[in-house]
């Protein structure tokens, strides 16, 4: 259910998102409530998309043709990009996602600083909402994120990852919100992440109804998942391509800070 809510939230991805100085991007349709129940109508339990699913209608919006196939894998993204969670004693809250990596870009020799390589992130095709254009800003995916619970306790959350982060973040939030998992129980459990979808970065690879799953998940679930009609790549346990998700809670009721820290990367959870 949650592969094929991504697959829904990516297709729209595909279709809406852009630089809003520059296109115009519904947000309030894709937002309401109205539109999330007309999404989660195309869920069944017995069958997955076998590619990324349409976009979702929106009045004034036209649909666009569907991506091609490539026969590369989606790519992994960049080793560079950082995540850093921070809560202090007076309630104040940081969560960012630092990547401007020089896995793929020049050093400034005498400088240690980095042209930004983000361009590549942008579509070549003009009809795409991300296309390349001057002053377009290019669709990022570093994606920090932060959490305000029911009893407005702040919970920072992020990864490095590439289009794994907003995935991986999903999960995680989904294991302490709703299985009720302890931080570092919610970043250990096994994780999962679709690639049935256009990859942001260049050339944007796509693999339809790729789903890859870290083989701690039992072989019932993922033979399940296939018969569904996945296209099961087994990661190997605790495997960096899953993200490395860092996140903290504040319990207000019990003023207490905990935090959880990915064994999938070096990442590390610090009090003091």
């Amino acid at each position: 259910m949650v592969t094929e809510a991504i697959k829904l939230a990516f297709a729209d991805r595909e279709r809406y998102y852009g630089d809003p100085r520059c296109v115009n991007v519904p947000i309030d349709s894709l937002l309401s409530d109205t539109y999330a129940k007309s999404r989660r109508a195309m869920i069944r339990s017995d069958r997955a998309w076998p590619e990324m699913p349409p976009c979702g209608e929106i009045v004034g919006f036209d649909g666009r043709r569907a991506p091609t196939p490539t026969a590369d894998a989606a790519a992994a993204g960049a080793h560079d990009t950082s995540y850093i969670g921070v809560i202090d004693k007076h309630g104040n809250v940081f969560s960012a996602t630092p990547s401007d990596p020089s896995f793929d870009t020049p050093v400034i020799p005498g400088t240690g600083l980095c042209p930004s390589s983000r361009g590549s992130q942008s579509w070549a095709d003009p009809a795409h909402p991300s296309s390349v254009a001057p002053g377009k800003r290019p669709r990022l995916t570093p994606s920090p994120a932060l959490a305000i619970l029911p009893d407005g306790s702040p919970m920072p959350i992020g990864t490095p990852g590439g289009d794994v982060q907003a995935q991986a973040i999903l999960q995680v939030f989904l294991n302490m919100t709703v299985f009720e998992m302890n931080p570092q129980q919610a970043v250990e459990a096994p994780r999962f992440a679709s690639a049935s979808f256009p990859d942001s970065f260049e050339p944007h690879r796509y693999s339809p109804g790729a789903l890859y799953v870290e083989s701690r998940v039992p072989t019932s679930v993922r033979d399940g998942l296939a018969a569904r009609g996945h296209r099961i790549n087994e990661w190997p346990d605790f495997v960096w391509r899953a993200g490395a998700v860092c996140v903290l809670r504040a319990d207000r009721n019990r003023g207490v800070i905990s935090a959880g820290a990915d064994p999938r990367r070096p990442c590390y959870a610090v009090g003091w």
